[in-house]
């Protein structure tokens, strides 16, 4: 069966980096868009940046444009986030996702088939 599995989360000050790492198990990725979704506790999942089988359309949310960059690997079926100048309103569980109904790319949270367990990512002031 398909599954994700995210890494690379941690504790960090406010202006420090993390690197998030998903490598995907049972597809192959490289025609399917994926994405970084991030949940903070009461809040709704919320998009955090997808990027397209080929890695050419990506779309980052406002609040991490500058500062976070997305990537993929596709010989290694592994989606990675590059996390700069973190700040303390990023601080969630942050989730790797996988479409596999379309080869279109989303922005939705509805439009994602799977989910890793998420990657818990702390940032203090």
């Amino acid at each position: 069966q398909v599954q994700l599995v995210e890494s690379g989360g941690g504790s960090v000050q406010a202006g420090g980096s993390l690197r998030l790492s998903c490598v995907a198990s049972g597809y192959t990725i490289r025609n399917a868009c994926m994405g970084w979704f991030r949940q903070a506790p009461g809040n709704e999942r919320e998009r955090v940046a997808t990027i397209s089988g080929s890695g050419t359309v990506i779309s980052y949310a406002n609040s991490v444009k500058g500062r976070f960059t997305v990537s993929r690997d596709n010989t290694k079926n592994m989606l990675f986030l590059q996390m700069n100048n973190l700040e303390p309103e990023d601080n969630a569980m942050y989730y790797c996702t996988l479409r596999t109904s379309s080869r279109y790319c989303a922005v939705e949270t509805t439009a994602f088939d799977y989910w890793g367990q998420g990657a818990q990512v702390t940032v203090s002031s």
